[in-house]
């Protein structure tokens, strides 16, 4: 086969592949979410970091934010998929806030002190908190990262997203919880 043949065999080959990616990529997303049955999610206090409620506030607890509606976004610094899905969540963050919103960034296996720069250098809004050791991550059973847990203002966890999430998406999350 002449080389031009052969170049144009895997650019229809290349061309195929990520447009079936690309038809297959939303039902991918789809099993992403899991409907949980609405149960007690597991009390923690970690580190704020950056944007803490308020400036004598060192730590936060999910117990404090009782009676609102709740997103944990479970990241990392090293996440891609984390650092593409962290506008999306901001945004959000700054949409819902007046209604009662409260979004907490939770930096997981990630090395201690990176989460504030990341939060700085990209104008994350919303209060991260740095959680050592994974504990946290442990007890929401966090395995892969972005990973959202909704939580509904009894303190019930609702919802769980696994890995990227679109603004359509995680809107219609939270309007469930609001």
């Amino acid at each position: 086969m002449p080389p031009e043949n052969s170049s144009n065999a895997r650019t229809i080959a290349i061309v195929i592949a990520l447009a079936a990616g690309f038809a297959l990529l939303p039902r991918a997303m789809a099993r992403m979410t899991t409907q949980v049955e609405a149960k007690d999610a597991p009390d923690f206090t970690a580190k704020v970091v950056l944007n803490a409620p308020d400036p004598a506030t060192k730590e936060l607890s999910l117990a404090s934010l009782r009676g609102k509606p709740v997103v944990l976004d479970f990241w990392a610094t090293w996440c891609g998929p984390c650092q593409a899905e962290m506008p999306i969540v901001n945004g959000i963050s700054q949409r819902y806030r007046d209604k009662g919103l409260v979004v907490v960034g939770v930096n997981t296996s990630d090395g201690e002190g990176l989460a504030a720069g990341f939060g700085k250098k990209r104008g994350v809004s919303f209060p991260l908190v740095y959680d050592e050791d994974n504990v946290v991550a442990h007890k929401f059973g966090v395995d892969n990262l972005p990973t959202l847990v909704v939580l509904s203002k009894e303190g019930k966890v609702v919802a769980v997203r696994h890995g990227i999430t679109s603004d359509a998406d995680l809107d219609k999350l939270v309007k469930s919880v609001l």
